[in-house]
């Protein structure tokens, strides 16, 4: 009989997702009359900006025709998609990428699981916690952990507690680590990192020859102007850090599929002799290998993004979603919730009321107010005692989800 990855075997009963689902499925076949309005996961419900759906229609068109059809694309992305990627977001804030160094891929969530494939399995992993759930359980299901723990960490993981003490930043390890995850601004919390805090960890990783991998998701959603956009904003991080970026959020491709991975060429690895290893060609190699590449009818989508009136109406989604956070943060307050995130970020982190686990308080927000949120436990230890409600809905189902949850 064959055998199976028993790593699989070590992850908890099921992903945060689908057991949030499962909670809400129950209930609402059980309660057919409920109008549940769901602020859990973080997917948009703003439809695409007209920009990417023009161009995308056009690019169909052109598909259907013998002199623009396109078959396999370059693993990498289209040229012309990158360059407006290295200058748009990164030469405009000046980040000397270029457009070689940018993979274009099907999603953050895929590239920030699939990094592991060019890395040693031997390597000390450090994890913010609370923490996004793939960081965790993909270097669960690819061996780089030990058997989990009663508390539910893993063994072989160091784990960086976020919280309320340490203002949701988190401490520079004692010991050294080969790869440290960050995001920011920060999934779940909705935390942000200043340059200079962002710089120690750039200067840690130069030192002690770490990697950071950092996701930068939400970066579009950041207001304060002193807020780093990407970690290549600061001095010294082409030499230590691998960015993703995504259009998922800023863009609503959840449902399109497109974003971003960066790796500098003069990035560099080792292997078991000690030689230098260029991680940009691991990676290349990789994609030419695993990967097809996204469409070129996404990709004109994705390109639309920057043009003229693709920022009006990006920027328009981000600014809608911003206000619903507004809403949701002085509704929060005003019912007496300690709240966090919410100001550079689609998030909003509340503490939940005393007594209550998060799982309680989400089952307490399902039943009393037919409100869906996210349990902070299921981010991780440290996110016990904390609950995330998404920006993402429409302005009718913020207000109305308020409403209930004050009312209760």
């Amino acid at each position: 009989m064959v055998k199976v990855n028993e790593n699989y075997l070590k992850l908890k009963a099921g992903y945060l997702f689908p057991e949030i689902s499962k909670r809400v499925n129950n209930y609402t076949q059980a309660n057919s009359s409920s109008k549940v309005i769901k602020l859990g996961i973080g997917d948009v419900t703003e439809p695409l900006p007209k920009a990417c759906v023009k161009a995308m229609g056009e690019a169909l068109n052109e598909m259907g025709t013998n002199n623009g059809f396109k078959g396999y694309g370059p693993e990498q992305g289209y040229g012309w998609l990158r360059e407006k990627i290295s200058v748009n977001d990164f030469i405009s804030r000046g980040c000397q990428i270029s457009s070689e160094e940018i993979f274009v891929s099907d999603g953050s969530k895929c590239d920030s699981s699939n990094i592991l494939d060019i890395l040693g399995d031997d390597n000390l992993i450090a994890v913010t916690d609370p923490v996004y759930p793939v960081y965790v359980d993909t270097n669960v299901m690819t061996g780089r952990t030990g058997e989990t723990l009663q508390n539910g960490t893993y063994q072989g993981l160091v784990y960086l507690a976020i919280n309320e003490e340490n203002n949701f930043q988190p401490e520079i390890p004692k010991k050294k680590v080969d790869i440290v995850y960050l995001c920011f601004p920060n999934n779940p919390t909705g935390a942000t990192i200043t340059k200079q805090e962002l710089k120690k960890w750039v200067d840690y990783a130069i030192e002690n020859k770490s990697l950071i991998l950092f996701d930068a998701a939400y970066e579009a959603f950041i207001q304060d102007k002193n807020i780093p956009h990407s970690i290549y904003e600061i001095e010294g991080a082409k030499n230590c850090a691998i960015e993703f970026r995504s259009f998922s959020k800023n863009a609503g491709f959840t449902g399109v599929r497109c974003a971003y991975t960066v790796i500098p060429k003069n990035l560099s690895g080792q292997n078991s002799k000690g030689d230098k290893i260029d991680l940009w060609s691991l990676w290349n190699r990789r994609q030419c290998t695993k990967f097809n590449g996204v469409s070129y009818i996404v990709q004109r989508g994705a390109e639309a993004v920057y043009s003229s009136q693709g920022k009006k109406e990006v920027n328009s989604l981000i600014d809608f979603y911003m206000k619903n956070a507004e809403i949701m943060q002085n509704k929060l307050r005003s019912a007496g919730f300690k709240v966090y995130g919410g100001d550079n970020a689609p998030y909003v982190w509340i503490k939940v009321p005393d007594r209550m686990t998060s799982w309680d308080f989400f089952d307490y927000l399902l039943e009393k107010a037919d409100v869906v949120g996210t349990p902070g436990s299921g981010f991780g230890l440290a996110g016990e005692g904390y609950f995330r409600l998404s920006a993402f809905n429409s302005r009718v189902n913020v207000n109305n989800a308020m409403e209930r949850i004050i009312n209760i």
